[in-house]
């Protein structure tokens, strides 16, 4: 393993590095193979966002759709895959996010003939006990991040989505944008706003700061709770950076 750190190639894409959702699947408690996984994937250069264990195929989706990303990485050692990744899959093809690529594990509990039917259904890649063996972690983690750094998050396709008033409620939209308040240049950003907004209304912004502790989370939540009882329908966009 540390032969193959040493010769770690660098995974950039058009917009900056990888960004990967990782989590164990919904009803599933055995999260170490995908902790060792995330900090691999992390160790290779990507952003990962990582959910944790028990997580619902739509909890995924969300996350993926809202941070944009590149690809989700899950594991999966309590029965029901086939069900869950294909779901997951369909979820974000109805979303419009066709283009995220999904990646899993679940050793021994996910067959050969399972694997090949989730090939087949539009998952990039289950990695079998076989492919531990042969490619061994490091090399899983840049076949992984191999594949998902060749997507394009600002791709024609993408972009013309942007040519019209964009909402709150278009969620795989308002991610992009995100994406592109990185990446793009300050002209095209604001031609890209000013194309897409849905209102010439200004909106307050408050910005939150603070040593480690000191309460911010705990503040945020007694304000959004209170915001939403006391303006029902009303939207807040809330950005959380955490470095």
């Amino acid at each position: 393993m540390a032969e193959d750190a040493e010769e770690q190639p660098v995974f950039e894409t058009s917009t900056g590095p990888v960004r990967v959702i990782t989590a164990a699947s919904l009803f599933d408690g055995h999260d170490a193979a995908i902790n060792v996984m995330r900090r691999l994937i992390q160790a290779s250069g990507a952003e990962v966002i990582h959910l944790g264990h028990d997580r619902s195929a739509k909890d995924v989706v969300d996350c993926a759709i809202q941070e944009d990303a590149h690809a989700v990485a899950l594991t999966s050692y309590q029965g029901g895959h086939v069900e869950y990744f294909t779901y997951i899959r369909q979820l974000l093809d109805e979303a419009g996010c066709e283009h995220v690529r999904i990646f899993g594990g679940g050793g021994g509990t996910i067959t050969p003939p399972e694997i090949r039917e989730l090939h087949q259904a539009g998952i990039s890649k289950i990695y079998s006990p076989d492919d531990g063996r042969t490619m061994g972690l490091f090399g899983m983690i840049h076949h992984l991040m191999g594949i998902a750094q060749e997507v394009d998050l600002t791709s024609d396709s993408r972009m013309k989505s942007l040519n019209g008033p964009v909402t709150p409620d278009d969620m795989a939209k308002v991610g992009l944008l995100l994406t592109l308040s990185e990446s793009a240049d300050e002209v095209t950003f604001k031609e890209t706003i000013e194309a897409c907004r849905s209102s010439s209304n200004d909106v307050p912004v408050i910005g939150f700061t603070g040593t480690g502790g000191a309460g911010k989370s705990s503040l945020l939540d007694e304000l959004m709770l209170r915001i939403q009882r006391d303006n029902p329908g009303k939207k807040v966009c809330l950005l959380c950076v955490d470095p």
